[in-house]
């Protein structure tokens, strides 16, 4: 019986990219309140639109929207680059619909988070804030 439960209750298998994102947003999180963001939504996604954005948090009275963008190795490009043109329309169009939601207009912004987890232990954040154009 236990080896049938371990079968079932097993999770779906997520393929690598994934789990290393998921890891990444996982460490983005803790990170960021370690550097004194309130971090007030993760993987914010909308019924009106597709996207999602990954951490949105206070850092004082700035709201910041934050793509978090995890990589394994060094590439010839970083892993903030990954964050082209068309991401960024997508990151404003979903911070519209979070904005939506609450009262006034906060100030806000857009940051990208990088994490490189080179050696499988130690993550080396690089964090860029008004990294994305607010309008």
């Amino acid at each position: 019986m236990d080896a049938a439960a371990r079968l079932v209750l097993q999770p779906p298998r997520q393929p690598q990219h994934l789990q290393t994102g998921k890891r990444g947003e996982e460490l983005a999180y803790f990170y960021l309140r370690r550097m004194g963001y309130v971090i007030v939504a993760r993987n914010y996604r909308s019924r009106r639109r597709a996207g999602e954005l990954d951490l949105i948090g206070w850092e004082g009275n700035v709201l910041c929207f934050i793509e978090v963008k995890t990589l394994t190795k060094r590439e010839v490009k970083p892993a903030e680059a990954a964050v082209d043109v068309q991401k960024q329309r997508e990151l404003r169009l979903m911070a519209r619909e979070f904005l939506r939601g609450m009262a006034g207009s906060p100030v806000h912004r857009f940051d990208v988070l990088s994490i490189y987890l080179v050696d499988g232990s130690n993550a080396e954040f690089n964090i860029f804030k008004n990294a994305v154009p607010v309008s």
